[in-house]
């Protein structure tokens, strides 16, 4: 029977620009925009649903048009979506992304707050069925006390995504707060690492974190590839080289390339690998999920 992982978090419609040339603050700059679907927890649960596992999204979906049009590409991709929630007074998530002409991002604008919705009653009453699967992921989007729930309640390995500096603060809060704190992988990059921890290196960053109860950490490097750790041992992996189309979404298939090596029955830190060849398939496409990444990791 193929794998079953839950997700939960965030679903948005995504508006990516990128420029023609070098950025020009407080003027109208050319470029292109495109309009597709994201949100850390669905491009998780897109991307697994693509490398042949069986994956079900919670999420909530706006009552507007973005929302039904989000909840129907996702049924469209494989993702099962029984457990989401479409909520008629709530606006979709939107994420706004402006890159340079090289493809890396100068600021985005992400509204997410839809996915306060996701509390833990709301999670309680799915709790029988998010406990079926082998691996439950979550993103950073739902509230500290919905994540801190997760913790003392999922059975199965839990995975979470920091998504941004501000947002991963909401897993140290919550590790701090559960009554045995305990979370078997944690991925960061860099810039929120250091930030949730106070440290001045990623090395320091995931010692703090192993201590605050995470049993496996990742570090995104960005051009510097990836730091592990875990109580055992620490592994550095350079970056795997390609020409970058895009950024926006390859945080999103590293875990998700990492999720699947563990179902794949792959050791830690090896699991990283895996991360890196998802990421790099994102980093090469215009999209926020390659649709080939299945020819890549499979």
């Amino acid at each position: 029977m193929e794998t079953l992982i839950s997700i939960i978090g965030g679903a948005n419609v995504d508006m990516l620009a990128t420029l023609n040339d070098a950025f020009i603050a407080a003027d109208s700059n050319p470029g292109h925009i495109e309009i597709g679907y994201g949100g850390v927890a669905r491009n998780i649960a897109h991307n697994l649903a693509l490398l042949g596992t069986r994956t079900q999204l919670l999420t909530i979906f706006g009552g507007d048009l973005f929302g039904g049009l989000l909840h129907d590409y996702c049924k469209q991709q494989g993702i099962d979506v029984h457990l989401s929630e479409r909520v008629s007074s709530l606006r979709s998530g939107v994420y706004l992304c402006l890159n340079n002409h090289g493809g890396e991002m100068i600021a985005a604008v992400a509204d997410t707050e839809a996915i306060r919705s996701i509390t833990p009653e709301w999670l309680a009453k799915r709790s029988g069925e998010i406990n079926l699967s082998e691996y439950v992921v979550a993103d950073t989007n739902v509230t500290e006390d919905s994540i801190r729930w997760l913790m003392e309640n999922v059975t199965a390995p839990l995975f979470i995504d920091g998504v941004s500096s501000t947002k991963a603060h909401r897993v140290v809060n919550a590790l701090r707060k559960c009554k045995l704190p305990y979370l078997h992988t944690l991925k960061l990059n860099l810039k929120e690492a250091l930030a949730v921890t106070e440290t001045a290196t990623y090395a320091e960053a995931a010692q703090a974190l192993l201590n605050l109860g995470v049993a496996h950490v990742y570090i995104t490097l960005g051009p510097d590839g990836v730091y592990c750790r875990n109580a055992a041992e620490e592994w550095l992996y350079p970056t795997l080289p390609g020409d970058i189309v895009n950024t926006t979404g390859a945080g999103d298939a590293f875990l998700a390339g990492v999720v699947y090596a563990h179902a794949k029955g792959i050791d830690f830190p090896q699991t990283a690998q895996y991360g890196l060849m998802a990421a790099r398939a994102t980093l090469m496409s215009s999209k926020a999920v390659n649709p080939d990444i299945a020819n890549i990791l499979l």
